[in-house]
């Protein structure tokens, strides 16, 4: 097969497996409303949290009044309590950020002491209020709340005047106010913070100092039960035996590393070098496709890919033959899984330019009828990669099989190293 041929049968391959792939997910993708006053720096404080995918500005909870900028500000609607309140719409990962963690980011950066104001912003509008979406939200909120009252206390401030309460509606504000201070960088919207802080302890980072050097497979797992991420352990990972080693981590572990993709579905499997993405790849996926995309990390562009994916075959004698043919003791293994296939004890010369052996490791692989290039021949495929290893013919010595074995699919592991 042309060099050029190969490459275009391998670059379509990627560009039509991967988006077919099964996408099986939990995305861990939660909404919080909050308001604390003037939207916008509340707005630009939100986004700079890590594990915030999105902060909106908007207006929320308001009855009887049309949900725009110049309806709340009325004088008439000052002090009326059905007034819209501004508020941020914070959308994040809580696979990475918790909403615990927000929820004290909101009480650290306003007043909550303050009734229906902030500062020189006084109406209903600028109303200190949570509005949560679950039971889960609210009664978290009741627990950051009376831990901060107790702070407060000790600071000399007064009561918490939050109101919390469920979302009954919401309407995004208008283009021009959201990410306002991005756009004017030198817009008003002064800081009311108590400066009363939760007194949190450090969180000890976890090493990913293994994750810098060479390539390695990062699978995104779930802080919480995860049923596809438990799926791909049984099904994939927990099964996994190759050279490029996979590692387990949660959203809030990626310290150092640099990640482009989103990171709040799970499972995700993360392909890196040298600590940075090459691809990635959301949900749950099957061993065989799971190979595939491990086979176009590890192999690449190459007579290995070809033979693996796209049923080729080697040349006679080709460098990889040179080196396997008169190994010591062991076993060799599939290129992509390291599972075992065949056993030096099995193996023979046959002269024919490829490794032969009489029998495979016991439920290594599996047999298929290939009528291909007008030949009827058997092919041999790995159990566990499902990839093509070669075929397996009658005239092997003394009457057994010769299975024809492609080289370059294959590494080889010493006895003594075998665990």
């Amino acid at each position: 097969m042309k060099k050029k041929t190969k490459r275009l049968i391998y670059f379509l391959s990627i560009i039509f497996v991967i988006p077919n792939l099964l996408s099986n997910k939990t995305e861990h993708i939660e909404t919080i409303y909050l308001g604390s006053g003037c939207f916008w720096g509340a707005e630009k404080g939100y986004e700079s949290l890590d594990g915030v995918i999105d902060a909106e500005s908007g207006y929320a909870n308001g009855y009887g009044i049309s949900p725009n900028y110049r309806s709340i500000i009325q004088f008439k609607n000052k002090f009326n309590d059905n007034n819209f309140a501004e508020v941020v719409k914070v959308t994040f990962n809580s696979n990475a950020i918790e909403v615990v963690d927000i929820l004290k980011h909101f009480f650290e950066t306003h007043d909550p002491t303050q009734l229906n104001r902030q500062g020189n912003d006084v109406g209903t509008q600028y109303r200190s209020t949570i509005l949560y979406i679950n039971e889960i939200q609210k009664e978290l909120a009741e627990k950051i709340m009376e831990e901060y009252q107790i702070l407060l206390n000790n600071g000399g401030y007064g009561e918490i005047k939050t109101m919390l309460e469920p979302l009954d509606n919401f309407y995004s504000a208008e283009d021009y106010h959201q990410d306002y201070l991005k756009k004017n960088p030198n817009g008003y919207c002064p800081d009311l913070s108590t400066g009363i802080v939760f007194n949190d302890s450090t969180k000890t980072l976890l090493d990913n100092e293994i994750l810098l050097t060479g390539k390695q497979i990062l699978v995104l797992d779930s802080q919480n039960y995860c049923p596809y991420c438990e799926k791909l352990k049984v099904d994939v990972t927990d099964d996994y035996k190759g050279t490029i080693p996979l590692s387990y981590r949660t959203s809030d572990q990626l310290h150092g590393l640099k990640i482009n993709s989103p990171t709040w579905a799970t499972p995700s499997l993360i392909f890196m070098e040298n600590g940075k993405e090459v691809f990635s790849y959301q949900g749950y996926i099957n061993h065989k496709d799971f190979y595939q995309l491990l086979g176009k990390f590890k192999l690449g562009d190459s007579e290995a890919y070809d033979v693996a994916f796209n049923k080729g075959t080697d040349a006679r004698f080709c460098k990889e033959y040179e080196i396997f043919k008169d190994t010591p003791d062991g076993i060799f293994v599939d290129k992509l899984s390291g599972e075992s296939l065949f056993d030096t004890k099995d193996r023979f010369v046959s002269k024919s330019g490829w490794l032969s052996f009489t029998k495979p490791v016991d439920g290594s692989v599996y047999e298929l009828p290939d009528n291909s290039y007008g030949m009827r021949r058997t092919e041999i495929r790995s159990v566990s990669s499902d990839i093509h290893l070669g075929h397996v013919f009658n005239d092997g010595p003394n009457g057994m099989p010769r299975y024809c074995i492609n080289a370059t699919v294959l590494e080889f592991k010493k006895r003594k190293e075998l665990s």
